[in-house]
């Protein structure tokens, strides 16, 4: 069924950057009647199910790191395709899809060489916060709205480039599904594809968001045997043993450094940096033996600069590696993940903290800006 008519959906706007906390009070988001367009060539209409509330949405809310605005904000989430657009043949109203948080063309140079979370007309329209290609199908008023990530997922309905989806057999709780559109494909793949973690391998990971507690099952399964958890919140380190961390570390004790060490006997294979912040960076760096790797995931602020010390770097033949999406090609490991999840080998259910509603979203915000959630996620 090809689409032809606008319609009018409720979606989370957020009209200027740099709200402060509490944003219970100074109220980022609003919750407005806006316009949907219909999907143009290579796109789909999406009823969102359920959108998780990630710590780059915060992001974008609070300023570290800039979006164009009015932006409708969300990149994590899951739903059912209501209609497609002139073109597309992969896709059919009544599918589940997950949704990726960059569009994947297959046909530049990165998407060819299997590289495709570098993909570079998805990084032309994620820097533009349009879908693919420079659209633009949500207004207000008849002014354009962005799209966060080309998904805008804090929406009733929306449309996405066939590019940013993923097709799911039925019976996955929506709640679920989303969480592997971003939290276990970054934290997962990092693990999986990037860190290339083995049987017997030691890891640690740093920072115990959703991104930090996939990755931290994901080594589990893998087979990692020592598994440590380094955090500032002493809760979250509870949970990380629930997760199956074998030690736990608090970030903010003086000799947190010495602590894994000693726990890895000497340094970890690969440690895993998911805070997002240069000193969990640094943290992450020192903690690796010689001849191990540090994995970064975590999106510091675009400014964010970290002092390395160069010496170490080929004195100990350390590696610094960069993971962006879990250096994933999602269409072949969203599935894989559901598999390993379906089993019982990745658990992400256990993830989740609660379930809101659109309009929750703003007091939501504070929960995450103090560390007391895991993943939030909007049920419509």
């Amino acid at each position: 069924m090809i689409e032809g008519s606008a319609l009018r959906v409720r979606a989370a706007v957020l009209r200027t950057t740099g709200a402060k906390a509490p944003f219970s009070s100074s109220r980022p988001l609003s919750v407005e009647s806006v316009e949907l367009d219909p999907p143009g060539p290579g796109e789909l209409r999406v009823r969102i199910r359920a959108a998780g509330l990630c710590h780059s949405d915060l992001s974008a809310i609070n300023g570290d790191r800039p979006w164009p605005t009015p932006l409708v904000v969300g990149h994590e989430a899951a739903g059912e395709v209501l209609g497609v657009g002139p073109g597309v043949t992969r896709f059919s109203p009544g599918d589940a899809v997950v949704m990726v948080f960059k569009p994947i063309c297959g046909h530049c140079v990165p998407c060819l060489t299997g590289r495709g979370v570098l993909c570079e007309p998805g990084s032309a329209s994620n820097a533009a916060a349009s879908l693919f290609g420079g659209h633009h199908r949500l207004s207000w008023m008849g002014r354009p709205l962005h799209h966060h990530m080309g998904v805008a997922a804090f929406s009733e309905q929306v449309v996405i480039s066939e590019y940013s989806a993923v097709r799911l057999e039925p019976g996955l709780p929506w709640e679920v599904a989303a969480l592997f559109g971003c939290a276990v494909l970054t934290g997962a793949g990092a693990v999986f594809n990037t860190g290339r973690v083995r049987a017997g391998d030691s890891v640690a990971v740093v920072g115990l968001g959703a991104v930090g507690a996939a990755a931290l099952l994901a080594a589990r399964a893998a087979g990692a045997t020592t598994r440590i958890a380094v955090d500032r919140v002493p809760e979250k380190l509870d949970f990380a043993r629930t997760l199956g961390a074998t030690h736990v570390v608090l970030a903010t004790d003086s000799d947190a450094v010495e602590q894994v060490r000693a726990a890895s006997g000497g340094g970890v294979d690969r440690a895993f940096e998911m805070a997002g912040a240069v000193s969990a960076l640094d943290l992450a760096y020192r903690v690796v033996k010689r001849g191990g790797t540090m994995v970064s995931a975590g999106l510091p602020r675009p400014d964010a600069q970290w002092p390395l010390q160069a010496v170490s770097l080929i004195a100990e033949e350390k590696t610094v590696q960069g993971s962006y999406m879990g250096s994933s090609v999602p269409a072949r490991d969203i599935p894989r993940y559901i598999s390993l999840y379906q089993q019982g080998l990745l658990p992400v259910n256990l993830l989740l903290d609660r379930t809101i509603g659109l309009d929750d979203l703003n007091e939501a915000l504070d929960t995450l800006d103090q560390g007391r959630a895991v993943r939030q996620v909007v049920i419509f």
